[in-house]
């Protein structure tokens, strides 16, 4: 084969502009500019190097080579292209039986895999950068992507202009990274074009950026074919240029196998969230997502504020989203450093190499909740998805997954939102299902809002006149006392808190004092109170540690087991407690009876606090000054609601399962959903067809709900105001346990300084 033969045709400098391609090549055509626009190379004679400079269509393509003939059929061949020049022509005349020019041939990556044919440099750097044509070694980051030996000279060695760029960057990886930096690393995080898809509807291809492009959310959110961003003239037709060859590769299922480090993203909005964590550990780069950690003295002493420490301070206090270092047991919080047994179901592909999907998650996640008002989109996501490289198209593409994915688990997207007509979050086999929800409480109407939101068709039944169950709300004292609840217990994460954000409906906190008066109006010696509590919670203690090795068969009440621990510890210490010291375990033992919903002596000594196997919601407790109902009410907004619909059979033997009312109306769907009062289900108010498994319904009989009775005063005057000192509630030391045992101030803000206020005893 002839020497033109076996060389890979290139196409010039003026071709590859008339076509566009400085765009989509920016770094190849560069080089190539910069190897027209150098002087000759002067040619060696007799025993010195000669440069071969062969190249097509005017652009120089070689490289400082010497070739020396010793067997005279190499110059079979005379299709070698030399330049027109003088010099040259009299070399050929006089030397060509000892030396002759002879192109290199395109070296291939040597990476196995690697689709690409012809690798072109990236980088651009060094003024000798190979660009399309001969290199030494080619580098590999992935299909499509590598820079020459020139370039990876022109910054890793000592000499070279680029050195001190590269330590730079170096230092500062090692001093905020886990991982080990290098050269590679370097030229993915610094030096590799950006690839963003272009919004104009019908277009939606990709463009690699040139380097001077800043590339930010905003450009991302509008960029459009031939969009600069730097000043220069945008070409206007820029969206009929076809899409460059290398996208195509991306969607391969093997392209991801030729990814040599995964992608690290820059400027993300989960930064200030993971502070206490290596970048580079939790799917962000060590060099663009680095936040200086400021703290307040003391802040790291108290594990109450280590919030404090690593949250956006334009981010509500009760969104946690992520643990922290050493953190446990915080609900609705992910592991921002590793995958958890459902993604890792959902995504097995990940598992080995976790940083791309932990950096997408990480990054969704933290957008959610810097803002819940609106549903998040994968267009809005991918705006904040940063990162060099063809690899961000594949992240884009699975951003998608992952944000259904999280969707559907109830991380994000949930509460009083609607879902926008055009997204989709579950598989085109079930937006066909309809679903009968039977009861319109909390639970009801959010399970339907929720089914409503993932595309199901969803009728809500309430026996009742009204929505809400067990929630409502009076409002003729003045202000809104709540029949049912009115308290949130543990603000972090929590559900309600969310939703009042995304109403804006205010949440008053409880302070963390709870003062103690006694039944002729005196206030507990604080000392006294701090002491009795102290003995309290030691006796819980010694209370687990008998637990630890007893059987059901062992079980006693906790009341009983209680008591039983108290008198062996004044046996064994020969402490005597006074009348007032016993009146204050009394208050002790009411409040918790107040926590369990019921007395104590119904309450199981060994599984008592068995809810604390599980995460809990922390945080802060507070008072809805609004109410519950108003959420609920907007939770119901848009929903198929049918009030006085009393269910009283559910038979679901067949394909389709048929619920009938009390009035002889039926309806059908694929699935029901039950969530009445436990006590209907207890008593068999709803006759079920088959009938319930013996599991579910000694579940449903070894549960029980507690009462707690609310009394509602208003007063003239605030008069526990002066002795309280600014505590929202107090406690009642009475002398028959756990009558009224708890007041709540629910006095409005704007009637402090009113005569009239309003107390809730419980």
């Amino acid at each position: 084969m002839s020497g033109r033969d076996s060389r890979v045709k290139r196409k010039s400098i003026r071709a590859l502009e008339a076509e566009g391609q400085d765009e989509i090549f920016p770094s190849a055509a560069s080089a190539l500019k910069r190897r027209a626009l150098s002087t000759a190379q002067q040619v060696s004679v007799e025993n010195e190097p000669v440069m071969a400079e062969g190249g097509i269509d005017g652009v120089s393509v070689g490289s400082m080579d010497t070739l020396k003939i010793s067997d005279a059929s190499a110059f079979k061949s005379s299709a070698v292209d030399t330049p027109k020049s003088s010099n040259m022509s009299n070399l050929k005349s006089s030397h060509r039986s000892k030396v002759i020019e002879s192109p290199k041939q395109i070296r291939k990556c040597n990476k196995a895999g690697c689709l690409s044919d012809i690798p072109i440099c990236f980088a651009g750097a060094s003024e000798r950068c190979s660009g399309m044509g001969y290199t030494s070694r080619w580098y590999h980051l992935t299909s499509g992507e590598h820079f020459c030996n020139d370039c990876f000279d022109h910054f890793y060695r000592t000499t070279k202009p680029g050195f001190q760029a590269y330590c730079n960057w170096r230092d500062e990886w090692a001093a905020n990274g886990k991982t080990e930096p290098q050269i590679k690393m370097f030229m993915q995080d610094q030096h590799l074009p950006f690839w963003v898809q272009c919004t104009k509807s019908g277009c939606g291809k990709w463009r690699q950026l040139s380097k001077d492009v800043v590339v930010n959310s905003e450009f991302i959110a509008f960029y459009y074919c031939g969009k600069k961003g730097n000043g220069k003239k945008e070409n206007a037709g820029a969206c009929t240029l076809a899409e460059d060859n290398r996208v195509a590769l991306v969607f391969e299922s093997h392209w991801i196998e030729t990814v040599i480090q995964p992608p690290l993203l820059q400027s993300s909005p989960a930064a200030d969230f993971l502070i206490s964590y290596y970048p580079d550990g939790v799917g962000m780069s060590a060099t663009n997502n680095v936040v200086l950690m400021t703290k307040e003295k003391g802040v790291c002493d108290d594990p109450e504020n280590l919030w404090k420490l690593h949250h956006p301070t334009n981010v509500n206090k009760n969104f946690q989203p992520f643990y922290q270092p050493g953190e446990q047991g915080k609900a609705l919080s992910v592991r921002p450093d590793i995958m958890e047994f459902d993604e890792v179901h959902e995504f097995p592909e990940y598992v080995r190499d976790q940083a791309m999907y932990l950096g997408i998650r990480n990054m969704v996640v933290a957008l959610w909740y810097r803002n819940c008002k609106e549903w998040l989109t994968p267009e809005k996501c991918a705006a904040h998805l940063v990162c060099r490289g063809l690899i961000r198209i594949l992240c884009v593409c699975e951003l998608r997954r992952v944000l259904e994915f999280l969707t559907r688990k109830g991380i994000i997207n949930n509460g009083i939102l609607n879902m926008p007509s055009k997204s989709v979050v579950l598989p085109a086999m079930y937006q066909k299902e309809t679903v009968v929800v039977i009861g319109a409480g909390a639970a009801g109407l959010a399970a339907a809002r929720q089914l409503t939101n993932f595309g199901a068709k969803v009728v809500v039944l309430e026996a009742r006149d009204r929505i809400g169950g067990r929630v409502k709300d009076d409002k003729t004292m003045g202000t809104i006392v709540g029949y049912g609840p009115q308290i949130l217990n543990g603000c972090v994460n929590n559900p309600i808190s969310l939703m009042c954000e995304q109403a804006g409906t205010p949440l008053t906190v409880i302070s963390e004092s709870c003062p103690l008066i006694t039944e002729e109006g005196a206030v507990v010696n604080e000392d006294l109170n701090r002491r009795i509590d102290f003995h309290f919670n030691a006796v819980l203690d010694a209370v687990g540690e008998w637990r630890k090795e007893k059987t059901t068969k062992e079980d006693v009440d906790l009341y009983t087991k209680l008591l039983e621990m108290h008198k062996n510890f004044k046996e064994e210490t020969q402490l005597v407690f006074s009348e007032a010291d016993e009146s204050l375990i009394d208050f002790h033992v009411s409040n918790l009876e107040y926590v369990c919903g019921c007395s104590l002596h119904k309450v199981s000594a060994l599984n008592w606090d068995q809810n604390e196997n599980f995460a809990q919601f922390s945080g802060d407790h507070a008072l809805l000054p609004e109410g519950y109902f108003t959420l609920l009410e907007k939770l119901a907004e848009g929903l198929d609601v049918n009030l006085n619909t009393e269910v009283t059979a559910v038979d679901y033997s067949g394909e389709m399962v048929a619920v009938r009312t009390s009035s002889g109306q039926e309806w059908t769907a694929t699935k029901v959903l039950v969530t009445v009062p436990l006590s209907i289900l207890q008593e068999g108010v709803i006759n079920f067809k088959p009938p319930l498994t013996e599991e579910k319904k000694q579940a449903m009989y070894h549960l029980g709900v507690g009462v707690i009775e609310n009394v509602i005063l208003k007063f003239p005057v605030r008069f526990w105001e002066r002795r309280l000192q600014g505590a929202s509630f107090f406690g009642h030391v009475s002398n028959q346990r756990g009558l009224f045992s708890v007041f709540f101030d629910l006095t409005p803000k704007v009637c402090l300084n009113m005569y009239s206020s309003v107390c809730l005893l419980i």
